[in-house]
């Protein structure tokens, strides 16, 4: 009979503190409602305030009438006043429709669609490289600072996190793709794949081969961040009671580190990772642009030269709305694995 009566009990236990799970993600949940309504405001009267007419940019090199620019205009709804082309915005935005480019008159999203694999392959190879490379440092530095490790690892990551990515990327290129002195060429220059793409394992290690050089360039300025946060995390760690007591058993270093200080410093650094995949998918405009890349990073770096209205909203859109519920899940991610957390 007690034991019928302990699952009542036990479950009665726990529904405070899944009930405060629920209002704390709902919480979040509506503040991200609320900052997405913010984007989609913000998103639209950013980019009109940009230099440039589409019209006449999408017109150079055709001998076109005032007539016929004004009729492109109307066809493209620049026509309407800003209020009526906002309220037609929000309207699209909400069925989930992020209208035509002007450029390619294709969808925006089928645009989104062929270019965003690209992106997440790029990205998303090297947010997993940076940060098993930022963890793996960081646990180590952290766990003896002052080191020699601790000093050098630390210093190298600051001075490339410092490094703007634009001259990073180009200086790569220089040396490894166009070749200086001594150094050959060895990388290709553009793109995420040759013309004559081979198939099977040859047409993978081709692409391999492309991407080397952007997600170099991609984990050098950001795995800093892991590396960074892990070490304070480490050593944070290192003043608990546990690290004495377990040294007091007689355990050795690596497996209180790795058995006990690191799951435990982990923590800030998952929060982060969370947060740092919703960039994965707007990837990164400036390494794209660099190396070819075409993602949506580059997708849109073409829209803002026209400008491509459309194109640059439904990319932006994307960009912002992937880090915002990123952000969000994070925080609910911290408060599920953090017990301090939910006992605030």
């Amino acid at each position: 009979m007690s034991a019928l009566e302990s699952g009542p009990l036990d479950s009665s236990e726990d529904s405070p503190a899944r009930h405060g799970l629920l209002r704390y993600a709902a919480t979040k949940a509506g503040g991200a409602l609320l900052s997405i309504a913010m984007v989609i405001v913000a998103t639209f009267f950013l980019f009109r305030m940009l230099p440039g007419d589409p019209v006449r940019a999408l017109a150079q090199g055709r001998n076109m009438t005032p007539e016929q620019l004004d009729l492109e205009r109307a066809r493209l709804g620049l026509d309407k006043s800003i209020p009526e082309q906002f309220v037609h915005f929000v309207k699209q935005t909400v069925q989930f429709d992020l209208g035509v480019s002007y450029e390619y008159k294709r969808p925006v999203v089928d645009l989104i669609g062929e270019r965003i694999g690209s992106t997440l392959l790029l990205t998303g190879t090297a947010l997993v490289m940076a940060v098993s490379l930022g963890i793996w440092q960081g646990a180590r530095a952290g766990w003896k600072p002052g080191s020699r490790f601790d000093k050098i690892s630390t210093a190298i990551s600051l001075v490339l996190w410092s490094v703007p990515t634009f001259w990073l990327g180009l200086l790569l290129l220089m040396v490894f793709a166009a070749g200086v002195g001594p150094i050959p060429g060895i990388f290709p220059t553009r793109g995420n794949s040759s013309v004559d793409k081979p198939d099977g394992i040859a047409g993978v290690l081709d692409v391999a081969q492309h991407m080397v050089l952007p997600c170099l360039t991609l984990v050098a300025v950001v795995y800093a961040q892991y590396l960074l946060v892990m070490r304070s995390s480490v050593l944070d760690e290192l003043g608990q009671d546990y690290i004495t007591t377990a040294r007091a058993k007689g355990l050795r270093d690596d497996d209180i580190r790795r058995r006990h200080a690191v799951p435990n410093a982990l923590l800030p650094t998952v929060t982060l990772v969370f947060m740092r995949i919703g960039f994965v998918v707007g990837g990164a405009v400036t390494v794209e642009a660099i190396f070819s890349w075409p993602g949506l990073g580059q997708l849109f770096y073409e829209a803002i030269r026209v400008p491509d209205f459309t194109l640059m909203q439904g990319t932006f859109l994307l960009i912002t709305v992937s880090v915002i519920l990123m952000n969000t899940l994070a925080d609910v991610v911290y408060h599920v694995l953090d017990p301090r957390v939910r006992s605030a």
